[in-house]
């Protein structure tokens, strides 16, 4: 008795979570088979969906889910960018493989593709945008679960989860609520316990608003407590810098660690190597000075003296 009433106000909070994500708002438009799931109609024309069926579809499919061993063997699919982020958290705490963004056709079918995969089970999120999936998997007689709102095809979909497929907050929740429940019938989260994790980790986040939180969140640079620069809370005298030190500031002792240094160095004199010039001469105050170059002679014409022989005689 006990159980049934624990059941009884978890289904009831369900549906109150529901509510307030919109998942019970269908369209202006219905299907002929969506017409079991319609609870009645607005005024305004826009169709109300029954969430008491929609939450024991989701029940239905939890089971299915539970029933895979691997669950690598699940995909989860989703071309429409609001569901994106909810299949990737449904993916991390369920073990399924997800599928975000737009679907390669042949996935399921061409053998050839590195991406080729036979799933036992296809979760979609949209039977009208993810039609491509839809089509290969009845080629490959893979059951499909889908969540599908008042004009959605029903088409190759063996399970359809009635809800509003085209809501940020209701998709997260439809995916939050589906992996409770997996985690719940498979031991993971005890069933009077409640989840830790919570349902804003499932809707989709604006990049240009996610940005904006990030640079709302960057840590203030630290502050060292001087803030102010000038010449008096510095103490200056001015705020101008001394133009020109004299030599008397820069000390004219060499300190004696320096000078001992300098006096231990012993004086090495550097001779000319063997056979070669030398072209400078030391001075007294130790610098060499360049000798001057030798001078050379002027050439002289000499004239051989005459030998006595005379060729013209």
């Amino acid at each position: 008795m006990a159980a049934g009433k624990t059941t009884l106000s978890q289904k009831k909070a369900d549906i109150q979570m529901m509510l307030a994500a919109d998942v019970h708002l269908g369209t202006k438009n219905c299907d002929f088979q969506m017409e079991r799931y319609v609870f009645k109609r607005r005024t305004d024309g826009i169709y109300i969906i029954n969430l008491g069926k929609t939450w024991e579809k989701l029940q239905l499919a939890a089971r299915v889910i539970v029933a895979i061993e691997n669950p690598q063997d699940i995909i989860v699919q989703s071309a429409r960018p609001y569901g994106q982020r909810a299949i990737l958290k449904f993916a991390q705490y369920t073990g399924a493989h997800p599928i975000a963004g737009r679907h390669t056709p042949g996935t399921f079918t061409n053998q050839l593709q590195t991406s080729f995969n036979e799933p036992r089970l296809l979760i979609l999120t949209d039977p009208r945008t993810d039609h491509q999936p839809i089509k290969e998997s009845s080629l490959g007689n893979i059951p499909t679960i889908a969540f599908c709102d008042t004009d959605s095809p029903m088409r190759y979909v063996d399970i359809g989860i009635p809800a509003n497929n085209k809501g940020k907050h209701s998709i997260g929740c439809l995916f939050w609520l589906l992996a409770r429940m997996v985690l719940q019938m498979r031991g993971t989260i005890p069933p009077n316990h409640k989840w830790d994790v919570m349902v804003d980790l499932f809707f989709y986040r604006d990049p240009e608003e996610a940005k904006e939180h990030e640079e709302e969140e960057v840590v203030a640079a630290p502050d060292y407590g001087a803030t102010d620069f000038s010449a008096a809370a510095l103490g200056l005298a001015t705020d101008q810098w001394p133009g020109q030190i004299s030599d008397a500031q820069w000390g004219g002792e060499v300190p004696a660690a320096a000078a001992a240094a300098a006096a231990a160095v012993p004086s090495v004199e550097w001779a000319a190597p063997p056979g070669t010039l030398s072209f400078a001469v030391v001075s007294g105050d130790g610098w060499d000075t360049a000798a001057p170059p030798p001078t050379v002679a002027p050439a002289v014409d000499v004239v051989p003296p005459p030998s006595g022989w005379d060729p013209e005689v």
